[in-house]
């Protein structure tokens, strides 16, 4: 797992790069920042807790370990390294080479131009990167091994195509596309929720139109928290929180499931993994929380 976020309270600024950050356990793949840089090693990698359930470690264990994968599947991961270059100083190519992904999908890279990394150049020989004009900002990248037979980097229909750079590659192979999105985030007091309504709008229609030619698959840093498990004090942050609007959370439930005026539409299927061990750690962390409570009262 990528490592722990910065709480919300560290994470504002007037920047409107940190606008990106604000999603409250919306974006399940956000890094923390740090003053000092981070060393890569046995003790500083331990999966250490603190007294408030958040883990305490700033980098990712030096040792990852994945299950084998079946004879004939493909494997595609998605990673947010909130800044490539930073990522890189916390156990990044640990991951990779432990993971060893066919398909591996960055999201807020944040590099100004299309990086010289040799080594990710030698396991994954098709590149594609996707640079925001704003220095910094943003980012995507799809490295494969697989050579696709397209690739895009736009949003049809969408009116301002400078602010799709950086969000969005589509890549297509014989069976199916992929599609990496970083999406935009509606930003502190949710200053920016109607460009993130624009998007929505039209990627939902780009994303049922590649369908009706081949499967999709879409992942990402969403920059959603579908449901009130998603998230820390639901209830207090519905409709104020980037990410848990009725705006945000119906667009999201559309593109996977049409509502019923669209019944010939076809569904998309919400893997869902990741969401759900998220929830485990929760429920448990509440749970053990709970029972240190009754024992100190």
């Amino acid at each position: 797992m990528p490592p722990k976020r910065a709480s919300s309270s560290k994470r504002k600024a007037i920047s409107d790069s940190e606008d990106e950050d604000n999603t409250a356990d919306a974006s399940f793949t956000k890094t923390s920042s740090s003053k000092k840089k981070a060393k890569v090693s046995p003790s500083t990698s331990e999966n250490v807790v603190s007294s408030s359930g958040q883990p305490t470690n700033k980098v990712l264990p030096v040792h990852i370990s994945f299950p084998e994968r079946h004879t004939g599947t493909l494997r595609l991961a998605a990673f947010n390294v909130c800044g490539l270059a930073a990522s890189q100083k916390k156990g990044f190519s640990f991951y990779v080479a432990a993971e060893d992904p066919d398909i591996l999908v960055l999201t807020e890279t944040k590099v100004n131009n299309e990086p010289v990394d040799l080594a990710l150049k030698n396991r994954f020989p098709h590149c594609y990167w996707s640079i925001a004009e704003k220095k910094g900002y943003s980012g995507t990248a799809i490295l494969s091994k697989h050579q696709p037979l397209s690739v895009d980097y736009s949003l049809p229909g969408h009116p301002d195509a400078s602010s799709v750079k950086g969000r969005i590659i589509t890549l297509e192979f014989e069976n199916h596309y992929v599609i990496g999105t970083y999406v935009p985030n509606a930003g502190t007091e949710l200053k920016n929720l109607n460009e993130k309504n624009e998007w929505n709008l039209h990627f939902t229609k780009y994303i049922r139109d590649l369908d009706k030619v081949k499967p999709v698959i879409w992942t990402g840093d969403l920059n959603v928290a579908p449901t009130e498990i998603d998230l820390c004090n639901a209830k207090r942050n519905w409709n104020k929180t980037p990410g848990y609007t009725e705006a945000e959370t119906t667009a999201y439930r559309n593109i996977l499931n049409p509502p019923e005026s669209q019944a010939d539409v076809p569904k998309f299927v919400d893997t869902e993994g990741y969401r759900l061990a998220i929830r485990h750690v929760r429920a448990k962390r509440a749970i053990d929380r709970s029972s240190q409570n009754v024992r100190d009262s």
